[in-house]
């Protein structure tokens, strides 16, 4: 059976409805193809990162502190957590 693992890695700082983007603060990095949790008071749902960018500019790969852009499929708001989802057998 395959367990799943999760990690803290940063808090959405922002979320823009008309386009469906949640602006991320990183404390740990993140990378195009990593599966994610955010989690909040009414905010619960994983999905893969299909792309990300940094002032407007895409990236495959952030860092600790950096502030980054995703388009997420539900509804989230301000100092929701984002976990990194990892696979464990």
């Amino acid at each position: 059976m395959v367990k799943e693992a999760e990690k803290e890695i940063g808090h959405v700082s922002d979320y823009f409805k008309n386009v469906e983007v949640a602006a991320i603060k990183l404390s740990k990095s993140l990378k195009v193809g990593d599966k994610i949790h955010i989690k909040g008071a009414t905010t619960d749902f994983k999905q893969e990162v299909k792309s990300m960018q940094i002032n407007r500019k895409p990236v495959t790969e952030a860092k600790s502190k950096d502030e980054i852009g995703i388009k997420v499929k539900d509804r989230v708001r301000r100092n929701d957590k984002v976990f990194l989802v990892k696979q464990e057998s």
